[in-house]
Order: C-alpha cells, then structure tokens, then sequence
C-alpha cells in the first residue's frame, strides 16, 4: 500500500538523495532540506521502495507537503 513521505518543516530542497525505482529502509534518507542553514533529512517511515519523488532540488517545500510516495 502507498505510504506519503512528507516534509516535516519549511525549507528549500537541498539534495535528492533516492530516485523512483530505489529500496529504502526505515529511517533512509529520501531527500535533505535546508532551512536556517541546516540540513535536514526527510527519512522513510518505513521499508520499501520509493514509487516517486514529488519535488525537485531548489523547490521550497512547506511542513506536511509530500516530497515522495513509497510503495
């Protein structure tokens, strides 16, 4: 069943870090935002295997948008 990966602060994008089609592991990072000059991982909630990415590098993301979908 499709899980939403979602943005759990304001920030700019920073690094995509798992493409469509990648295995992830609970806790992996699926992207990383910057926001007050800090790096912030956006984790997976749980294993499996990213479906898409919602967002791309240099985008500014609000908390609670969905920056991926794992399946």
């Amino acid at each position: 069943m499709p899980e939403d990966v979602k943005a759990h602060i304001t920030g700019v994008v920073f690094q995509i870090t798992s493409k469509a089609g990648d295995k992830v592991a609970a806790g992996d990072p699926v992207i990383v935002l910057e926001s007050m000059k800090m790096e912030i991982p956006v984790e997976a909630p749980r294993a499996g295997v990213v479906r898409e990415i919602r967002v791309a590098e240099g985008q500014t993301v609000q908390d609670g948008d969905i920056v991926a979908v794992l399946e």
